[in-house]
């Protein structure tokens, strides 16, 4: 560590060395601190809290389960419906609080054109969530 002079004479550059004394007390400071205040923290208040019983309501929204064949078929929750009638019935359940999701079924052979023109017209009466239900089983 370079040692200054009060000589006027003998002068030097600055120092370079840091002093780190300053610092070390910090730090030992700090974890003194640290080290008494740790168990104050884990302690907790005890709060006598009411006791409830409750189920939660668990609300699923109605869905619409749509069946389309190849050979072109519609089919609203089992019942065959035909492509005018549509539009009505997805206006009529659009309006509905809360919306009913729309799951599609649709045959591996069917053209997407038919999916398509469902989903579109489900889309133009106010549908937002529409869904396809796959057979994971199948190749």
């Amino acid at each position: 560590m370079a040692m200054g002079s009060f000589d006027p004479r003998r002068h030097q550059g600055p120092m370079a060395e840091i002093n780190v004394v300053p610092l070390v007390d910090v730090m030992l400071v700090l974890l003194v601190i640290f080290i008494i205040t740790a168990p104050l923290l884990t302690h907790s208040v005890k709060i006598d809290l009411p006791k409830a019983s409750s189920t939660p309501n668990i609300t699923q929204p109605e869905h619409i389960e749509f069946g389309i064949r190849e050979n072109g078929f519609l089919f609203w929750n089992g019942a065959l419906v035909t492509r005018p009638e549509l539009a009505a019935r997805f206006a009529v359940e659009a309006k509905k609080q809360p919306q009913p999701e729309l799951h599609i079924r649709a045959d591996r052979h069917v053209h997407y054109e038919a999916v398509a023109q469902v989903m579109s017209s489900a889309a133009r009466a106010g549908l937002v969530r529409i869904g396809f239900v796959t057979d994971p089983a199948r190749n």
